[in-house]
């Protein structure tokens, strides 16, 4: 791997977490007319309707077991993650996405600390049983289709069709779990502005760019380094929530915020061979 490729992963996994970091209040925002089931299979149709217009190429799989790695990386990081998060969101405001390994324990309860300053912020301390649950399972979800996507990045596919190809199956799995909800369908509601924007940006930002692109970064990293950029997430939910929706930024969650920072070059540092 050439220092230059290096480079550009690494600002592929910056930028992708960027928007993964703000998703949280469009989420939010769309939660107040959507259900979850709702909201993942809006956002996941038009990522992938997107990704067909850009590269209609038809991917060809060269073995049958690749297409059993798409169908549970589509599973796993469409489908369940997103479900259990989004569900998970409307019972706890905050969602930790853990991924340890190794020598990144130093570096991981250092974001951890910074996390937990971050999110309890002059809150009273309280758990929400089945909100946690949900959170931990969306966590443990996320680091199989972590593993899935290196997996998927070692056939040879190029990106933007293997992510498609995801999409598909997410988008399958979804259906039961839209039957047996109250789903509907009911395009009227995206005539209400705020609505359509951040199904927009879900759809087209978040899914279908952010996952090419995050797909690139552990093609290029691994799915370590990659991963470990998910600590940021919560410091750029806090500082958007602050200018989006006005929140109060406190001294508690500075410190919160560089101690997560610091667990992450901590844990780059420590990343070794992939």
């Amino acid at each position: 791997m050439t220092d230059k490729s290096k480079i550009i992963g690494h600002l592929a996994a910056v930028f992708t977490i960027i928007i993964w970091g703000t998703t949280f209040i469009s989420t939010k925002i769309l939660l107040e007319g959507f259900l979850p089931v709702e909201i993942l299979f809006f956002r996941f149709v038009m990522g992938y309707t997107t990704l067909l217009l850009l590269y209609p190429k038809k991917l060809k799989v060269t073995d049958r077991k690749h297409e059993l790695v798409f169908v549970f990386a589509g599973l796993c990081g469409i489908c369940l993650y997103y479900l259990l998060e989004n569900i998970a969101l409307t019972f706890t405001f905050f969602i930790s996405e853990e991924k340890l390994r190794l020598r990144f324990f130093i570096g991981f309860v250092c974001a951890m600390v910074g996390i937990i300053f971050i999110s309890y912020n002059g809150m009273k301390f309280t758990l929400d049983p089945l909100g946690d649950f949900l959170a931990l399972s969306a966590a443990l979800v996320w680091a199989c289709y972590s593993l899935l996507v290196r997996k998927i990045s070692k056939m040879g596919y190029p990106v933007f069709l293997s992510t498609r190809r995801t999409f598909f199956y997410g988008i399958i799995f979804m259906i039961p779990a839209a039957w047996v909800s109250d789903f509907r369908l009911d395009l009227f509601r995206f005539t209400h502005s705020i609505y359509l924007f951040n199904m927009i940006f879900l759809g087209l930002g978040a899914s279908a760019f952010c996952f090419v692109t995050w797909n690139f970064a552990v093609r290029e990293l691994g799915t370590v380094k990659t991963s470990v950029y998910i600590y940021l997430v919560p410091v750029i939910t806090v500082f958007t929530s602050a200018l989006v929706l006005n929140e109060r930024l406190t001294a508690l969650m500075g410190i919160g915020a560089a101690l997560t920072l610091a667990g992450l070059i901590l844990s780059e540092q420590k990343a070794g061979k992939k």
